[in-house]
């Protein structure tokens, strides 16, 4: 009867692939149409067209699969081949239209290569496999954003490399990285050099790259390269990737990649752009900001950027935060040919406790050489911290004989209560004592137990806690002052809150209060000078330390 019928019902061939990772394995249009037409001639189902698009299916509002659903409501037709359920849809929304207008007889026949679906069916396995369809776009979706993240978290900029750079396609997923382009890299880093001489305007160093250099962009796929659009030069000259770091939601992460110019050359360039492409203040630039309070009234210190140009015609030095022209002479930033360009990042009292508070500022370069004068106090040398830590070690394995007699005596009094807990439930069942006295007695037991438990809970536990917390107090006397030199932003703020509680700002100077066992380091290096490095790390010894140090640690490993 079925068969009957479904010569009568028109129908459409709908076919569909999207370009997206969700239908990688899917067969092509092409296929789905041949091996639906197959299935239309051996059933002898009257096909009047054949619908395909290549659009993803994840969010509604497909134009080709709108218009067969109008054209099935306007009864041009009343039936649908495709090759999977997942072709008609992904979406709750567009399952959901299909899946009604199934029950209302609007659609008289769904035919997959595998299976028939009819108004009068059951309606539980299409919504089943919609469903799956639809989970299956949401799971990708959790899963792409959190390889994103794991990528943005590993230092790598996921999606496009910028001009000069190539995404790696050799390694493999989830391990490719961003490398140099052996052909742009040396032109697109000549951009910024051009750029830093104050002499040359984007559209200028635009036309020189096209028209001398003769620059391609990458082919993409039988399209040729092309010459570098006026947007890209503005984009490149505002991309802090050049610098070595990247945006991601809104965000600047550091990234691994091999940086083109410093960021020094990369807040010039900002101030020589004009306004629009000032550097605005960024978080990984302000590493004490938060760490540190007034010493004169108690409020919070916080950092500041500032620009200060020399004016190349009359030598006239002003802020270029608040102007982008020399305020005696008149001359354009942009006019100026060379012009000196100071970068400076001070912090101060937020005054919010007391307007009136008359600290000034300090220089972040001379915070940082006072802190470094009081990770010099603590710092010991690598044979120092070895010996400290052998020494530790063995009291430890000395101690270890003693708690196991008094572990194994804490042992013998916890299964003593355990014995007299289950005793007294046996007496009380057997009626030799009354309610009163078990529940009395059964209080004083567990009170006991418990006790029992506490002594014995992480006993060796506390004890190897100690030893790491001791390793890492050593290991930081020893490497901080490199860590701090070379570290990357997060790193130095650990490095810093680390040393000392409640550090202070007063009369341009740094007061730390180094915690007890760095205050002990301290101590005992003035008793055993011998103690320190023999070399300072400000001249010759970093070189030894950093070979020594092997690697930089995580942040939260100071955190212990």
């Amino acid at each position: 009867m079925k068969q009957k019928t479904q010569t009568k019902i028109k129908y459409f061939i709908y076919a569909r692939k999207s370009s997206e990772s969700e239908d990688r394995q899917v067969a092509s249009v092409e296929s789905q149409i041949n091996e639906l037409s197959k299935i239309a001639k051996r059933e002898k189902l009257n096909v009047i067209n054949i619908l395909s698009e290549s659009q993803s299916a994840k969010a509604p509002g497909r134009p080709v699969f709108n218009q067969m659903l109008q054209k099935i409501s306007d009864n041009e037709a009343q039936g649908i081949l495709c090759w999977k359920l997942n072709r008609l849809a992904r979406n709750p929304i567009d399952g959901g239209n299909i899946n009604w207008m199934l029950q209302q007889g609007i659609i008289k026949h769904v035919r997959t290569n595998d299976r028939n679906y009819f108004p009068t069916d059951n309606v539980l396995m299409m919504n089943v496999e919609f469903g799956m369809a639809n989970q299956f776009i949401l799971d990708l979706s959790t899963d792409v954003k959190r390889g994103l993240r794991n990528k943005v978290k590993m230092g790598w900029l996921p999606g496009v490399a910028p001009p000069g750079y190539l995404n790696n396609k050799i390694k493999e997923k989830g391990k490719k990285d961003i490398i140099k382009d052996p052909e742009r890299f040396d032109m697109i880093k000549k951009i910024w050099e051009l750029m830093l001489k104050g002499t040359y305007t984007p559209p200028q160093i635009l036309k020189t790259v096209n028209e001398k250099w003769k620059y391609k962009t990458l082919k993409r796929k039988t399209l040729g390269g092309k010459s570098l659009p006026r947007s890209s030069i503005y984009e490149i000259l505002t991309n802090p990737f050049y610098y070595g770091w990247f945006w991601y939601n809104k965000e600047l992460y550091e990234g691994k990649h091999e940086p083109m110019i410093s960021e020094d050359d990369f807040n010039k360039v900002q101030i020589l752009l004009g306004r629009k492409g000032k550097p605005r203040p960024k978080k990984h630039n302000l590493l004490f900001a938060g760490l540190m309070r007034c010493g004169e009234c108690g409020a919070m210190i916080t950092g500041d950027e500032k620009n200060q140009i020399i004016c190349s015609k009359c030598k006239h030095k002003f802020s270029s935060n608040n102007r982008n022209e020399c305020p005696q002479c008149k001359t354009t930033i942009e006019k100026m040919k060379n012009p000196t360009i100071l970068h400076y990042i001070y912090y101060h009292c937020t005054k919010r406790k007391n307007l009136n508070c008359s600290q000034g500022s300090i220089e972040v370069k001379e915070l940082n050489k006072q802190f470094d004068e009081q990770l010099s106090k603590i710092e010991i040398d690598d044979d120092y911290k070895r010996l400290a830590i052998e020494h530790l070690n063995k009291t430890h394995n000395i101690e270890h004989k003693t708690r196991n007699t008094i572990l194994t005596s804490q042992q013998k009094a916890f299964k003593d209560v355990s014995d007299k807990l289950d005793k007294l439930l046996e007496m009380r069942l057997n009626e030799e004592i009354d309610k009163e006295e078990y529940k009395i007695q059964k209080s004083k037991l567990i009170k006991e137990k418990k006790q029992c438990q506490k002594l014995l809970k992480g006993v060796d536990q506390r004890q190897n806690e100690y030893l790491e917390r001791s390793e890492r107090t050593f290991n930081y006397a020893c490497y901080a002052r490199y860590w701090f030199k070379y570290g990357d932003p997060e790193l130095k703020r650990q490095i810093f809150a680390t040393l000392g509680s409640n550090p202070i700002i007063k009369d341009k100077e740094l007061i730390i209060k180094a915690r007890k066992p760095f205050k002990t380091i301290e101590d005992a290096i003035v008793l055993d000078p011998k103690a320190k490095p023999m070399f300072e790390p400000a001249k010759n010894g970093l070189g030894k330390r950093k070979r020594r140090a092997n690697a930089l640690p995580n942040p939260s490993w100071l955190r212990g």
